[in-house]
């Protein structure tokens, strides 16, 4: 038995594209449901989905990641395809991607973006993406080479099993952290990428959504990796602490006495809040792992893609 394959994508203000997007789709997977969601779209886009075959459905809450939430939690598939709609990325590729995800039993193929069109893949977007990439790779031990791309292909037990909590275009980010912590079989091959149709604007703000993202990925830290959240925190309390206790160490060898009080008194509340944020990253990264072993557990009661 074949399995289903869903196209969903994310949607607003796509008039000039989503016709295109839809119909490249349909010619590379004529097997597949093509959903558009359209996420209060003041233009055409709508119509021009529906006039092209696409299933069009809406969501209020503004944001990539509330849509993604969305499409996440109504369609059902065996395999799905993500895009933007915008008409940037290859979708002929996305026979290549899918076939990699059934014969490898991967759960996520990653759609690597390569351009050789300066204006559909920015240099300031390139060095962010490049800088958060590495980021993510320190904290987190593996990543992608492209953790922003928003071509991606996704079995059903890693859709069912992601709680989405992302609101805007961190939601990529949040979607590779959750494959890494869950240690999930993925992928990724490298897709061109094109420049807009005329018409076509870009939603995405380099240093809004940069920051965005940069807050997201510490935050995911913050939640997965309390140890190290937590234990830098501490480390860094603790050298302040030392850094002031110095001096005062230096005066009360030459003469037995402490004249700054309050700076001692400082440097003694530095050390005691280094050893709780120490203590609270231990106790966090207990339960932790009890959410991950829950989530784990959710993943593995669906069956590998083409098993």
């Amino acid at each position: 038995m074949k399995p289903t394959i869903a196209v969903i994508l994310p949607c607003y203000n796509e008039e000039a594209a989503i016709g295109t997007t839809v119909a490249a789709f349909r010619a590379a997977l004529p097997e597949a449901t093509i959903y558009v969601y359209d996420n209060n779209s003041r233009d055409r886009t709508i119509p021009v989905a529906r006039a092209a075959g696409a299933v069009v459905r809406s969501e209020r809450m503004q944001g990539k990641g509330n849509v993604v939430r969305r499409m996440f939690a109504d369609v059902e598939a065996d395999v799905y395809v993500m895009a933007d709609g915008d008409a940037t990325y290859d979708a002929a590729a996305a026979p290549r991607l899918v076939a990699q995800l059934l014969d490898e039993q991967l759960d996520m193929v990653v759609g690597a973006r390569q351009s050789e069109v300066e204006e559909a893949y920015r240099r300031g977007h390139r060095f962010g993406n490049a800088l958060l990439t590495g980021l993510l790779a320190r904290i987190f031990g593996r990543t992608f080479s492209d953790i922003l791309s928003g071509y991606r292909v996704f079995s059903r037990r890693f859709v069912k099993s992601f709680p989405v909590l992302s609101t805007g275009f961190e939601i990529e980010t949040e979607i590779s952290v959750h494959a890494l912590e869950l240690r999930m079989p993925v992928g990724e091959v490298v897709t061109a990428y094109g420049a807009r149709p005329d018409g076509s604007a870009s939603k995405l703000s380099t240093w809004r959504d940069g920051l965005r993202i940069l807050t997201t990925i510490l935050t995911l830290m913050r939640i997965e990796k309390p140890v190290l959240y937590f234990g830098a925190l501490g480390a860094l309390l603790l050298i302040a602490a030392v850094v002031l206790t110095i001096p005062l160490a230096v005066t009360y060898a030459q003469t037995g006495l402490v004249p700054r009080l309050p700076t001692a008194l400082l440097a003694t509340g530095l050390v005691i809040v280094a050893a709780l944020s120490f203590t609270c990253g231990l106790i966090l990264d207990t339960v932790v792992r009890g959410r991950r072993e829950v989530r784990r557990l959710a993943y593995l009661s669906f069956p590998a893609p083409g098993a």
